[in-house]
């Protein structure tokens, strides 16, 4: 069932009444975060209703051990949980000594919107409480970008017709629980707090893992907007609360401004945590609220300068890509190399808060194009930086001699998941880290990287896959069993197409690069043999197996198999499955899906998309009017995927619907999911089915090529891109197409076919 409450708005997000069935929906939609740390849309009061209650640091995880009830060599010890941190907003509220509940009160008016332009998240509530006092609350809060320990909150509350007791009480508390525990084990420990004026502290200590985590607040009390030094503070064991009690005549105003967050070891040593979270506060509180939201926006100005998406005709299209793009920029920063995005990013605890295969397939071009190239590098870094581990991951296996195994999931470089279909079998996220490096090389034109750390990466990439294929006598060509491809609705088969092209592909392009840096670099070359044990005997081994494997095809049908055994299955399409029975995860067993022909997302598709120039467009028409009617896209990931290749067959209508199943996924809750939080990485696909969708992005050949298509429900749309270091604008209208560069070097571009040196006096139109 979709949601149908949030209004539409081309820079907001709108609610605008109270339904206690849609709390956690909306506390999902209407998330936070500047990649530091982040929290779910929960009500600052106390709230006795259905609710998911959830904060989070950025890195900071707990490795919940796994049990394994029979013998599993190999098996993750722990999978890792993104853990819920002790509560820095709260906001109690009591009139006449009740406490203020809107799951008891009675709500008269109810609005709350997401101001995306600025990252500011207001609420106003008019209610009566159970006494009878009919009272308003306003909350304003936002995440600071310029401060990444820092939050800002600004709450008031006003009465109407009659005078009360007020007594409002702004705190911090560490007793708090996971939505997502196995368990119940106790995740943080206590390591002690403190209070000094309007400032206060708490210390604590991650079981297992050992983060240290302070959590903080500072207040500023007003009465009718004077400052009150009226408040006394209240201290327990794991809590802190300020407290400020008044009477209050009818139309009189309290309110606090509540500076604060979370500080990790991550980012400080504990031990100087105390100081300098302090000093954040002192001159938070000295600037307040309101100059502090100046600052806010003009961060966000810049990030929009370069990351907008302006579409004209269609605001539920306009409003879907800045949504997606707004939490894209509020999950990740780019400034923590030790950091990368999860799947639900700030917004709930699905998927452990974990690195998936998703940032190299999906998320890396939008900060490539959206950031600059230490941004990109950073990604890439993270996976470099756990090359050792990935090592010792495929050593687990059984794997040798170099041979690299990157999680599926992770939060350090191991592998933390415990199912055996993801762990053992989902084998294909080695490629798509492989196809980043080669992506970052492509796009920058930068050789130095793959030279110096991308090769250390992909020799790993490549020893794993010659030695997790066998030569099969049948078939005399070489084979990879036992795998999952992307399409996670089949699980444990042979001879997936996609994991086997894949691999293909990445021993002829080590292949290739290899014989490159040899013609052009003989030094760089023998320090990359000597420095990885390389010989020539075992690069052509590579070159023999590239050529060698098994990619199934019925040419029947003219298209390539998803996996050995696919057209055995009961083939019917899916939309003769009814739809009180979607999606298929919610409604039936394993067991059925497994057997069934429907696809989760994008697999032989997801090749056509990575590797799109090996193949004809007829190669591309016949496998995507085989394999689209059974695809169900109950994965996030798939509509982008399938925009942008119904876009290149010109099927722009067709893409344009998958556009607005990705853009507004979660706003229009297409999956049935979105109380569980928001899918993070696959929004920057909805930036790709723009850019390389409608806009017919391409880098081929170190130029830049656009193809643009638009849409009919569309006036116009356009976007920038950086692009080795210049930025270029796309425009495309109804009447004309073009491009224009906004700064930079000047830079070989094609429009439609037509090529033009882009500078600084130039502009390229196309009718």
């Amino acid at each position: 069932m979709r949601l149908n409450y949030v209004k539409t708005d081309p820079w907001k997000i709108i609610e605008d009444s109270f339904n206690p069935n849609q709390v956690e929906a909306s506390e999902s939609i209407f998330s936070l975060g500047n990649g530091a740390m982040g929290h779910r849309a929960n009500f600052e009061e106390q709230y006795s209703g259905k609710t998911f209650q959830g904060s989070y640091a950025a890195g900071v995880y707990y490795p919940d051990k796994t049990k394994v009830g029979w013998w599993k060599n190999g098996y993750p010890k722990y999978f890792a949980k993104v853990i819920n941190a002790p509560n820095w907003i709260g906001i109690d509220v009591y009139c006449n000594k009740a406490v203020v509940d809107l799951n008891t009160a009675t709500i008269h008016d109810f609005r709350r919107t997401l101001d995306m332009q600025s990252g500011l998240y207001n609420r106003t509530v008019t209610l009566t409480t159970s006494k009878g006092i009919k009272l308003t609350i306003n909350s304003s809060r936002f995440l600071t970008l310029f401060q990444e320990e820092l939050g800002c909150i600004k709450y008031s509350v006003k009465l109407h017709e009659h005078e009360a007791q007020i007594k409002i009480c702004p705190y911090i508390d560490s007793s708090i629980k996971n939505k997502d525990s196995n368990w119940n084990d106790q995740f943080w420990e206590y390591m002690g707090q403190g209070s000094d004026d309007n400032f206060a502290i708490l210390h604590n200590k991650t079981s297992k893992s050992e983060f240290d985590l302070c959590t903080y607040q500072g207040v500023s009390f007003y009465l009718n907007s004077e400052p009150s030094g009226a408040y006394s503070c209240k201290e327990i064991e794991g809590r802190i609360a300020f407290e400020m009690e008044v009477n209050l005549a009818p139309h009189e105003e309290i309110v606090v401004e509540k500076m604060g967050g979370y500080c990790t070891s991550l980012q400080q040593p504990q031990k100087k945590h105390q100081n300098h979270v302090k000093k954040i506060v002192q001159v938070a509180l000295q600037k307040g609220f309101d100059a502090l939201l100046d600052l806010q926006k003009k961060q966000w100005d810049k990030i929009w300068e370069m990351a907008d998406i302006s579409i004209e005709g269609d605001i539920k299209a306009q409003q879907g890509i800045r949504f997606n793009i707004f939490q894209l920029n509020q999950t990740y920063t780019g400034k923590n190399p030790l950091l990368n995005i999860g799947p639900k990013g700030f917004t709930g605890e699905k998927y452990g808060g974990s690195t998936y295969w998703d940032t190299e397939a999906y998320c890396f071009p939008f900060y490539m194009a959206t950031k600059n190239e230490l941004v990109a590098e950073n990604l890439l870094n993270y996976r470099y930086n756990h090359l050792e581990k990935a090592i010792e991951n495929a050593a687990k296996l059984g794997f040798t001699d170099g041979a690299a195994l990157y999680p599926m999931v992770t939060m350090n470089g191991e592998e933390c998941h415990n199912e055996w279909e993801i762990t053992f079998e989902e084998i294909h996220r080695n490629a798509a880290i492989a196809f980043a490096i080669y992506n970052y090389e492509r796009y920058t034109g930068k050789t130095v990287y793959f030279e110096t750390k991308g090769i250390d990466v992909l020799v790993g990439v490549v020893r794993f896959w010659t030695q997790r294929m066998n030569f099969s006598v049948q078939k005399n060509q070489y084979v990879i069993l036992g795998v999952t491809g992307p399409n996670e609705y089949e699980n444990n088969v042979d001879n997936n197409w996609y994991t086997n092209y894949a691999a293909k592909w990445c021993l002829e392009y080590v292949c290739i690069r290899l014989a490159q840096i040899l013609k052009e670099k003989p030094n760089v070359h023998k320090a990359i043999y000597d420095r990885l044990g390389l010989s020539k005997s075992e690069v052509l081994d590579w070159k023999e197996k590239s050529i060698g494997i098994y990619l199934p095809y019925d040419s029947r049908h003219g298209v390539f198999l998803q996996q050995d055994g696919f057209l055995d299955k009961d083939l019917k399409k899916a939309s003769l499955i009814p739809s009180k029975q979607r999606p298929l995860n919610q409604h039936w067993s394993w067991d059925r899906i497994l057997r069934s022909p429907y696809i989760k997302q994008a697999d032989v598709l997801q090749g056509f998309y990575f590797f799109e120039d090996h193949f004809s467009s007829d190669q591309l028409k016949n496998n995507f009017d085989f394999y689209e009617p059974y695809t169900v896209h109950e994965s996030s990931l798939s509509p982008s995927i399938h925009a942008v290749l119904a876009a290149s067959l010109g099927r722009v209508e067709q893409a344009y619907n998958f556009y607005l199943q990705t853009s507004r996924l979660d706003l229009d809750d297409y999956n049935a999911e979105v109380d569980e939080g928001l899918h993070i990485t696959s929004m920057a696909g909805t930036w790709i089915s723009i850019v390389e969708g409608f806009g017919g992005m391409r880098i081929k050949n170190d130029a830049i090529y656009f193809s643009p298509q638009l849409p009919k429900a569309w006036d116009s749309f356009s976007f920038k891109i950086n692009f080795r270091n210049s930025v270029i604008e796309l425009s495309v209208s109804k009447k004309n197409s073009s491009l224009r560069l906004i700064e930079g070097v000047p830079v070989s571009v094609f429009l439609n076919k037509k090529q033009v040196i882009l500078n600084a006096e130039s502009s390229i139109k196309h009718p």
